[in-house]
């Protein structure tokens, strides 16, 4: 029997998962003696990953929410690191959570285990100075953007440039007609997706300021519907209970358990909180507004680090204010549905943000999966005879 492999991935979010999924297809397709362990969700389960423990003990966002999860989160990570200082992987892939995935990175690259971070931290956009940390847990850096690379290459990092996956996923072809059909929706349906964030904090602090905006937008607009995509079992409940609490269910709203690039394929305009969700809006060409909201105290220590003028990917790609930000206290239910509003009824806007979102597909379009692949293929031993 030929021997196997072991290569050990931490993904920690939904986008997290989604990456780490496509990546280990592509080196199993590479090589098939490739056995994957390690934190994971769905869909590196479907791939083959072996879980120790789910993708949603890490989905935490924000310095308080982590603070809150610290013992618990710091419990799992040195549990882990054992685990696998025992196991001996040829390889570690740590998927986008730097916080999380640095600090086995230097650990298990000090033991002599390559390391590899997938997806960069926003280095570029706030807590530059985290590129020393970088340096010394990673083998090597995979970057999503173009702009990326460079900073690392400055730094003395081994670095690649790979592209975003999600491009590649998604056609640049028009999709509207056939997401409807999927989601049963009249081709003359006048529709609103509502992405309020993957992660439990996110529903917490954001889901009722999106259900009030849906009010709102709705009482202008009564023939408007609404499709809300959520990931897990757990954020579908959290939005449900909100729209109890907010007296709401009567809105047209259409709960969906996944299908967030059909329902953002099918839209007139979307709401999508602050994320990769916003690249992924972008990609499927849904015109959008981008809001956010977090608990007050991290709110301001992000303010205070922040390097760039936008918080939104489309934004920070293209150097401009392509889609419009309202974040924190500006993101109140009338002018969140103001916003909606207006990019409704602009057709100009929103032809505008689509010619934005058809450049950036075309630069991000690279075959991500197999550049990434064979990057990490370079770390991993030689296969058997």
């Amino acid at each position: 029997m030929a021997s196997r492999i072991t290569v050990a991935m931490v993904a920690g979010e939904a986008s997290g998962d989604q990456l780490a999924a496509h990546l280990m297809k592509a080196l199993r397709s590479a090589r098939p003696d490739i056995d994957f362990v390690g934190i994971g969700g769905p869909r590196m389960a479907s791939a083959g990953l072996d879980a120790w423990w789910p993708a949603e003990k890490l989905s935490v966002r924000g310095y308080v929410e982590v603070l809150r999860h610290y013992r618990e989160l710091s419990g799992i990570r040195k549990r882990l690191l054992q685990r696998l200082l025992a196991a001996r992987p040829a390889a570690f892939i740590g998927v986008d959570a730097p916080d999380f995935n640095l600090w086995l990175e230097r650990n298990l690259r000090d033991a002599g285990i390559p390391a590899i971070h997938y997806v960069s931290p926003s280095i570029w956009a706030w807590r530059g100075g985290r590129i020393k940390g970088i340096a010394r847990s990673v083998s090597r850096m995979l970057c999503l953007f173009p702009f990326e690379p460079e900073l690392y290459e400055k730094a003395g990092v081994p670095v690649s440039y790979v592209g975003h996956p999600f491009a590649d996923e998604i056609s640049p072809a028009p999709q509207r007609q056939a997401a409807r059909e999927r989601l049963a929706l009249p081709a003359s349906a006048r529709v609103v997706a509502l992405l309020p964030g993957s992660r439990q904090s996110e529903l917490r602090y954001n889901a009722a300021t999106w259900i009030d905006a849906a009010r709102e937008l709705h009482d202008r607009h009564p023939a408007l519907r609404f499709l809300v995509p959520l990931t897990t079992r757990e954020t579908r409940k959290l939005f449900e209970h909100a729209l109890w609490e907010r007296k709401a269910t009567d809105l047209p709203i259409s709960i969906l358990f996944g299908h967030a690039r059909d329902a953002m394929m099918a839209c007139d305009a979307a709401l999508v909180a602050s994320g990769t969700a916003t690249l992924e809006a972008a990609l499927c060409r849904a015109p959008h507004v981008i809001a956010y909201r977090m608990h007050p105290v991290s709110w301001q220590i992000m303010k205070r680090m922040a390097y760039q003028p936008w918080v939104g990917l489309p934004n920070i790609l293209e150097g401009s204010a392509v889609v419009p930000e309202l974040l924190q206290h500006d993101a109140t239910p009338l002018k969140l549905a103001d916003a909606l509003d207006a990019l409704l009824g602009d057709e100009a806007a929103r032809a505008t943000q689509l010619e934005h979102f058809e450049r950036i597909h075309t630069a991000l379009r690279c075959d991500t999966a197999s550049r990434a692949a064979a990057a990490i293929l370079a770390h991993l031993p030689a296969a058997a005879p």
